[in-house]
C-alpha cells in the first residue's frame, strides 16, 4: 500500500466517521448511555487508525531510505558490476528499440 493509498483510505475512513457521527449527533440520543459510549469508542478508534496508518508510513519511508542506501553502497563496492549490468540494459534496450 503506497502512501496515498493510504492517505486515500484514510480520508474515506474519516469521513464515514464523521457521518456516523452526525447520525450519532442528535439530541435526542444524549440521554442513551450506548451512545456515549459508542462515540468514545469511534473516537479512540480514529486515534488508533490516525497511529497505525503513522506508523506505517514511517516505516515504508525507512525501509526506501535503507533499500536506497544499500544500493548506494553496493554501487559504490561494485562499479565495474553496476557499469555493466547498465551497458547490458542499455544494450538490450537498444536492440529492442532497433528491431522496431
Amino acid at each position: 500500500m503506497t502512501a496515498s493509498d493510504t492517505t486515500t483510505t484514510q480520508g474515506e475512513l474519516e469521513k464515514l466517521v464523521s457521518d456516523l457521527r452526525g447520525l450519532l449527533a442528535n439530541k435526542d440520543l444524549d440521554a442513551v448511555p450506548e451512545i456515549k459510549l459508542l462515540r468514545q469508542r469511534l473516537d479512540d478508534g480514529m486515534h488508533n487508525v490516525r497511529e497505525s496508518a503513522v506508523r506505517a508510513a514511517q516505516d515504508a519511508a525507512r525501509q526506501a531510505k535503507d533499500a536506497a542506501l544499500a544500493a548506494d553502497r553496493y554501487a559504490h563496492d561494485e562499479p565495474w558490476r553496476v557499469a555493466g549490468a547498465a551497458l547490458a540494459v542499455g544494450a538490450l534496450v537498444g536492440f529492442l528499440l532497433a528491431r522496431r
